[in-house]
């Protein structure tokens, strides 16, 4: 109890004094509750406080000068009598406001809820005493959350006195959403709302305030990717399930990425996604990437790694890295093609490279969503070693991983190598060897193509040229003006099938393989359904080739000017040695120019080189059409040589006919700019008499007999009288 020469010193004093004259003594204490409580007030605190021009009277009401000892304890102060908007300054305590409306027990709560942040005589002004102070306030009843928020990143930034570093009232002045169950964790399924607050409040900064993301290194762009992902649409549309900032990067415990405790460091964000991806993470754990995580290998790929991070989309989103087009260019080949990662870990770094030249890789970059990419053999979340029993290419389960999209693949369809690399003779010495053939085929009968035409070109040329300016002196022939048949219309329209059938395989076909080519973007610039229909496209002329094939086999046989004209395509001696006596003129070694007949050595090699290209295309072309039974009967291995044969092939036809036949019908000096017989069926005296003098001599022979013939047929007898 006070002494009684105390209380006759408050009679005589008056205001704040007169409660100092006793409390500013350091030994004045009180029995409470069985215990000793300290009465002792500081002057020099008490001035410091915001209410320091306030009298003790003013807080603690019911005090009289002609009643002492005053009762102990003291009414409770209440804050509210004066500060009455405190319930809408503080919505994170607004339950304490709602039960102080209710009486003076509420009041008296409310005081201590504002003694317990602001102090009794110590209390600041709200500017101070600044983040860390404003913490260490609420970490008096939050202790676990203020030791969080102390940890983390903005945490180090408010102790770091960056201005713009968040505190406790940054995130917590907003109204909160309570939850369905009335919890205010944030954490229940289903409370949207609270997710999408919890969301605007951190874009708030993190968007909002230009010191904020200017000192961070996410772009605004990487930032608000979010609200266009697949968590953000979800949140947007009432999923309370949907992962947003607070699911990802925690609320008072936000650590930067590369701090080993954060929630979003490498390490840790499988474990972070699983928190709502369950099946996912587990089938991740056990995959060949999850056991290199767990053995802290920063390399191996996480959830963020093939989904992104903010901008995280929908696997059936074209744009979304894990989309079917997309997963092995953008996913798996960064790793899988890296030189770097495979002289660290002894994989190899072609996988990408030769499933691209794959069938099923070439129809990926054509467009086709359809096909099997890496994840369609390998698996998605749960890829795991060849060796191991569970794997989907495991050789025990490869036949099953095939039938996805093959039913009724078995072991012999799915034996063979499936990433195969022609260019080296140990990987596989077959497809080495086929390519290497045809590569050096390529280049010594197209080279010599070229080199004949060349020569071919200057000589006709120099003729020409020599002939116009009179340096030559040569002989003047009057050419009649009479056409000479050289292809029936039956012929032509066999032509024409074999012209347009041939150019659209070609166009085609190179498609598939060259489907990045300048000249292939800019067809399926035209028309986006083009490359849908390109397969179609290309069976069907494939299948016009192979008729109109068929038709001029029966067309040479059956008919007598097709059996004429296979003996007249026949080759012949004289089709070398003429060969090499027009070489021998267009270098200059030979003076006078040989003489052909209807067919010289340049229509028979082309005719005879187009028979043999068209029965290997077809056959081929017929095996890739129908892979699955051809497989079963010739093997991984053989599909394969057919796929390589049927490709250099291609390549050497075309070339062929580019080089040789257009040539000759079209660059020709002697014909240009087009050898008309293909359209009109007959050739000019001029024409004949360059390209097929002895047919003409033949021809102009038989016409005479004929005439001297007729001639003789028409005379009328002689008299014999």
């Amino acid at each position: 109890m006070l002494s009684a020469s105390l209380h006759s010193s408050f009679a005589a004093a008056a205001g704040k004094d007169a409660c100092l004259a006793c409390h500013a003594t350091a030994s004045l204490t009180a029995e409470r509750h069985g215990r000793s409580v300290s009465l002792h007030v500081d002057p020099a605190v008490l001035g410091r406080s915001v209410h320091a021009g306030l009298d003790c009277t003013d807080c603690h009401s019911g005090l009289r000068a002609d009643r002492m000892p005053h009762a102990s304890p003291l009414r409770p102060v209440d804050c509210l009598s004066c500060h009455g908007d405190a319930k809408k300054a503080h919505p994170f305590h607004a339950p304490l406001f709602d039960r102080a409306a209710a009486g003076a027990v509420g009041s008296a709560a409310a005081a201590v809820a504002c003694s317990g942040c602001h102090g009794t005589h110590d209390i600041a002004p709200p500017k101070q005493p600044g983040p860390a102070g404003q913490a260490a306030a609420c970490g008096r009843c939050h202790a676990a959350v203020a030791a969080d928020f102390a940890a983390s990143a903005h945490g180090h930034a408010a102790a770091a006195g960056v201005a713009s570093a968040p505190t406790c009232l940054t995130c917590h002045s907003q109204p909160i959403v309570p939850a369905r169950n009335g919890s205010r964790t944030g954490r229940e399924v289903g409370n949207a709302a609270l997710k999408v607050a919890q969301e605007k409040l951190c874009l708030s900064c993190h968007l909002g305030r230009p010191e904020t993301h200017a000192a961070n290194a996410p772009t605004m762009r990487f930032i608000a990717a979010y609200e266009n992902s697949v968590h953000g649409r979800a949140l947007a549309a009432g999923n309370g399930a949907a992962a947003n900032c607070v699911d990802c990067h925690g609320a008072h415990q936000m650590r930067k990425g590369f701090d080993p405790a954060a929630r979003v460091n490498k390490i840790h964000i499988p474990e972070t996604c699983g928190a709502c991806h369950v099946e996912e993470a587990a089938a991740y754990g056990a995959s060949v990437h999850g056991e290199a995580v767990r053995a802290g290998n920063q390399d191996a790929p996480v959830c963020t790694n093939c989904h992104g991070e903010h901008d995280i989309l929908d696997r059936k989103d074209p744009r979304s890295p894990v989309a079917p087009a997309n997963v092995s260019a953008q996913v798996c080949s960064p790793c899988h093609s890296s030189v770097r990662l495979a002289a660290k870990y002894g994989i190899r770094s072609d996988r990408f490279r030769t499933f691209t030249s794959s069938y099923h890789g070439l129809a990926i970059r054509g467009g086709d969503v359809a096909v099997a990419n890496c994840a369609s053999c390998h698996g998605f979340h749960d890829v795991r070693r060849p060796g191991d029993p569970k794997s989907s290419i495991n050789p025990a389960n490869l036949a099953a991983t095939c039938g996805q999209c093959h039913p009724g693949s078995d072991v012999r369809f799915a034996s063979g190598k499936i990433h195969v690399a022609a260019e080296s003779e140990n990987e596989d010495p077959v497809l080495y060897w086929v390519a290497a053939i045809y590569v050096v085929l390529i280049v010594v009968v197209i080279g010599g193509m070229l080199l004949h035409n060349l020569a071919d070109f200057l000589r006709k040329s120099r003729d020409l040229i020599r002939a116009r300016r009179g340096l030559v002196a040569a002989p003047v022939r009057h050419h009649g003006t009479g056409l000479y048949p050289r292809m029936t219309i039956n012929e032509r329209v066999q032509h024409l099938a074999l012209l347009a059938s041939f150019f659209l395989l070609v166009v085609t076909g190179f498609m598939l393989h060259y489907p990045d080519a300048f000249w292939v973007q800019a067809l399926r610039r035209l028309s986006d359904h083009l490359f849908d229909y390109r397969g179609r496209l290309h069976r069907a002329a494939g299948i016009v080739m192979v008729i109109a094939s068929v038709y001029h086999a029966g067309y040479l046989v059956l008919s007598a000017r097709g059996r004429r004209l296979l003996r007249d395509l026949f080759p012949r001696l004289a089709d070398a040695t003429g060969a090499l006596r027009n070489v021998g003129y267009n270098l200059g070694l030979v003076r006078r120019r040989p003489r052909f007949g209807r067919f010289s050595y340049v229509e028979k090699a082309e005719y005879w080189a187009l028979v043999w290209g068209t029965i290997v295309m077809a056959c081929t072309g017929t095996i890739l059409w129908f892979e699955e039974p051809a497989i079963r009967l010739l093997g991984k291995l053989g599909w394969d040589v057919a796929r390589l044969v049927h490709f250099y092939e291609a390549w050497l036809a075309t070339l062929a006919i580019l080089v040789w036949h257009v040539y000759f019908v079209v660059f020709n000096p002697e014909v240009y700019p087009m050898n008309t017989a293909w359209l009109t069926g007959s050739l000019t005296e001029e024409e004949m008499e360059a390209e097929h003098p002895l047919e003409l001599e033949e021809i102009q022979a038989a016409e005479a007999e004929k005439q001297r013939a007729a001639e003789e047929q028409a005379k009328p007898p002689a008299d014999k009288s």
